[in-house]
């Protein structure tokens, strides 16, 4: 068995990770989310995401943050089996759980050099973009593929 775990890391010592990284020219591009029940589409996006960078970090809500941005029935998976998940997919080389409602402190801290969220999100709708254009960095958007979400996923299994 392949083992993955090393691609879960607190924010200290993923901060030091992405530091090893830059250090040989690599950069680093960010994105957040739940990520509840993983579906094609989420891998499609982190799969374009991955693709714009070098290294793809992954911040993932944690547990808490989820009920709060969710409501009380999620997340469905907990943080563990969520960043295991997550971390078995080849496009992502870290996975930082965080348990803010936005992921504005963490990026702050890990200073991506791009930022990239999904859906109909306008640039300035989307935490941490101007502090990452800041310094210079970049922020885009990838649209999600129709016809994929979690919550569509939910309810089509209640039934």
């Amino acid at each position: 068995m392949i083992n993955t775990s090393y691609k879960i890391l607190e924010r200290e010592a993923a901060l030091h990770r992405i530091n090893s990284w830059r250090i040989t020219g690599q950069s680093i591009v960010f994105t957040n989310g739940c990520f509840d029940l993983l579906h094609p589409g989420h891998v499609t996006y982190l799969e374009a995401a991955r693709s714009l960078g070098d290294r793809l970090v992954l911040g993932l809500n944690d547990d808490a943050s989820v009920r709060r941005l969710k409501g009380d029935t999620r997340p469905i998976l907990k943080l563990e089996d969520r960043a295991r998940i997550l971390a078995g997919l080849a496009a992502i080389d870290l996975v930082v759980p965080f348990g803010e409602d936005t992921p504005r402190e963490l990026i702050l801290m890990l200073r991506p050099d791009l930022l990239v969220k999904g859906g109909d999100y306008t640039v300035d709708q989307i935490a941490g973009a101007e502090e990452v254009q800041s310094w210079g960095g970049e922020v885009k958007i990838i649209t999600f593929v129709d016809g994929h979400s979690t919550t569509s996923l939910i309810e089509r299994m209640k039934k």
